[in-house]
């Protein structure tokens, strides 16, 4: 069964919102309450999706992985938010999401969902790329770190409903 990654269409916007809502929910269980994960459903997401693509979508790239006809998982990528700490150097992309369904953990998709994010980066012109993500997900942080990213110092809280959760970033050079 082979992944196929394409870019996103509007029409995939609800199911990513349902798959990233399941991603959280399995990735976070032990991290942020039940309850905060509760309070955010996957149709919420689903809007959350369609709402941030409509203006976003001249700037920021949307990739999905199909397997066998269904969404296996997707990465959300653009410049670097300029909101946020500036991480050292020029010409900087964001990797903002990566998100597996469940099921798909250890089969590979994961990884070809990086290597894409990863060259697309480079092809948008990008030199560096960070991600952030949260202090508590090991599994994630040994998965960026695998692939060559670290940490590079800089730290937030973000909020997943009511819950605030500490996060790194992590970043890496584009050669």
């Amino acid at each position: 069964m082979t992944i196929i990654l394409r870019p996103a269409v509007a029409a995939d916007l609800m199911a990513v919102g349902d798959l990233h809502h399941r991603s959280r929910a399995a990735a976070y269980r032990d991290i942020v309450p039940a309850e905060a994960l509760a309070t955010v459903s996957g149709e919420m997401m689903g809007r959350y999706w369609s709402e941030r693509w409509s203006y976003e979508r001249d700037t920021h790239l949307m990739t999905v992985a199909e397997r066998d006809g269904r969404l296996a998982g997707f990465t959300y990528l653009g410049p670097h938010d300029p909101t946020e700490p500036d991480p050292a150097g020029t010409d900087v992309g964001e990797l903002y999401a990566i998100h597996l369904d469940p099921a798909e953990q250890g089969r590979g998709t994961g990884r070809a969902l990086m290597v894409d994010a990863l060259a697309t980066l480079r092809a948008r012109g990008w030199r560096r790329a960070v991600l952030w993500v949260l202090v508590d997900n090991t599994h994630a942080r040994d998965f960026y770190a695998r692939g060559g990213w670290a940490p590079d110092g800089a730290e937030r809280d973000g909020d997943i409903g009511p819950a605030m959760t500490r996060q790194l970033r992590y970043a890496r050079d584009l050669p």
